[in-house]
C-alpha cells in the first residue's frame, strides 16, 4: 500500500483512482461504493489519490518570533551543539524558549539531528590548542522581513562555554 490511511478514511487509493477515471454519474458511484455524493464529487475533482495534508500550510512557531527562530537556526548551524546545550545557551537570550519549542523549531528547519561523529570530524578542522579563557567570536547577519539583526556568538574553545546576543543595527 502506498501510504497509511487515516482512521476515518472510507476509500482506498484504488477506489479513489476508479472514481476519478469513471464516466458514470456521481449518484451511481456513490451507491456502488457506499459513499456520499459529496465524497465522490470531492475525489473526482482532485488530481491525486492521496489525502490532503493536515495542519497549517506554512508551519511556524507560536512561541518564537521570526528573529528568535532565525537566531536558534544560526546558533545550531554554527555550533552543532546537542539540543540541551543549545537550550542552556539560548535560554537567557530567549526567555520563552522551552525544550519542546526548540526541538520543533529545529525540526521545521531540518536540523534537529546532528551529523554523525565521523562526518563532523571530516567536515570541520581542529583548532590549535589554547588555554582556558581564549574566546572565539562568530558574527552573522540574520535577515528578516522587517530588517536585519546581528548575532554574536562567543565560544570558549576549552570549556565549550557559549554566549550569544543579538543587536539591531543603527540606522
Amino acid at each position: 500500500m502506498a501510504g497509511v490511511l487515516h482512521g476515518s478514511a472510507r476509500t482506498t487509493p484504488r477506489v479513489r483512482a476508479e472514481l476519478q477515471a469513471s464516466q458514470e454519474t456521481t449518484s451511481v458511484l456513490a451507491r456502488r461504493y457506499g459513499l456520499s455524493r459529496t465524497t465522490v464529487a470531492k475525489w473526482r475533482e482532485r488530481t491525486s489519490t492521496s489525502d490532503a495534508r493536515m495542519g497549517p500550510r506554512d508551519p511556524r512557531s507560536t512561541v518564537l518570533s521570526l528573529a528568535e527562530e532565525a537566531m536558534v537556526f544560526e546558533f545550531r548551524r554554527r555550533t552543532l551543539l546537542p539540543l540541551d546545550d543549545v537550550l542552556g545557551c539560548l535560554r537567557d537570550a530567549i526567555p520563552a524558549l522551552t525544550r519542546s519549542s526548540l526541538h520543533r523549531c529545529l525540526e521545521r528547519h531540518g536540523i534537529s539531528r546532528l551529523p554523525q561523529s565521523e562526518e563532523k570530524a571530516s567536515k570541520r578542522g581542529t583548532f590549535a590548542a589554547t588555554t582556558i579563557g581564549y574566546v572565539h567570536i562568530d558574527h552573522c547577519e540574520l535577515r528578516l522581513a522587517d530588517g536585519k539583526l546581528h548575532m554574536f556568538l562567543a565560544i570558549d574553545r576549552v570549556s565549550k562555554f557559549t554566549s550569544s546576543s543579538t543587536i539591531a543595527p543603527r540606522c
